[in-house]
């Protein structure tokens, strides 16, 4: 995808982001209209991220730092304003993506869902019986493979939503906010999968506010305030310069343009 001038449409452009690198973000830029008059909002304001293949990053930000917007984009599922997005992967089939608030046919079981999911990639017969069976496996679901999802807890759906993100292989996983709502146990189980996707090589980029999650299953992170990317290193880094995570990202997101940190 090339840079476009304001109020172009720009397109996500599979297999162009270079050797080692599964998502290339530059420049990207995204004004809406809101209100009666229409007045401009700019919420990102010149975004540029890469993340490179077989990392696990977390896209961290406050709350309206434009962390789903810049998910959403790179995906193509909203329109930017302006920018560049690349994907190291041969097409978008090959990306997977849990969204912050799935909605779920709740009268379908788990195995019916995920069913459903493998047939829109084309999956049939055998093939697609054996991928079901396997995703219920990976995601710990097996024995309420056939119970409707309307009788799933909060962390059981977002392990089937996982689930679905993945019944394609990707070889990028884009999950949004995946663990916000769990109890302790679901966001242990929610980061299993996460470690054992990295574990096969897979790609993750995640959003979370939960950043004992990010400090754990990250060796990578960008932080985000008002719709820029405002730091973008290894975790290591960021603990060389402050004794947590968390006094980290404050330092970062509470001062100027990443006032008194190091880049």
């Amino acid at each position: 995808m090339s840079v476009a001038q304001s109020g172009e449409r720009v397109e996500t452009s599979p297999g162009g982001a270079g050797d080692g690198v599964a998502l290339a973000v530059r420049g990207l830029r995204k004004t809406v209209h809101v209100g009666f008059w229409r007045r401009p909002v700019e919420i990102l304001r010149g975004v540029d991220l890469t993340v490179r293949r077989g990392e696990v990053v977390g896209l961290l930000g406050p709350n309206g730092a434009g962390k789903t917007t810049t998910v959403k984009v790179a995906l193509g599922l909203m329109r930017p304003t302006a920018g560049s997005v690349e994907l190291g992967v041969a097409s978008l089939s090959r990306v997977g993506y849990l969204p912050e608030n799935p909605y779920f046919y709740e009268y379908l079981t788990g195995r019916e869902f995920l069913a459903f999911c493998a047939r829109l990639f084309g999956l049939g017969g055998r093939e697609r019986e054996e991928r079901v069976a396997r995703l219920l496996a990976d995601v710990g679901l097996e024995r309420a493979a056939d119970v409707q999802l309307r009788k799933y807890s909060k962390g059981m759906l977002q392990r089937i939503g996982i689930a679905q993100a993945l019944v394609n292989e990707p070889e990028l996983v884009l999950l949004d906010e995946p663990m916000t709502g769990l109890d302790p146990v679901g966001r242990v189980e929610v980061k299993r999968i996460i470690q054992r996707l990295h574990g096969r090589g897979t790609t993750v980029l995640f959003n979370s506010h939960i950043l004992s999650d990010v400090h754990e299953l990250c060796s990578h992170v960008a932080i985000m305030r008002e719709g820029r990317v405002v730091w973008d290193g290894e975790v290591a880094a960021a603990l060389a310069q402050a004794a947590t995570l968390e006094e980290f990202f404050m330092r970062v997101v509470g001062g100027g343009e990443a006032a008194g940190v190091a880049p």
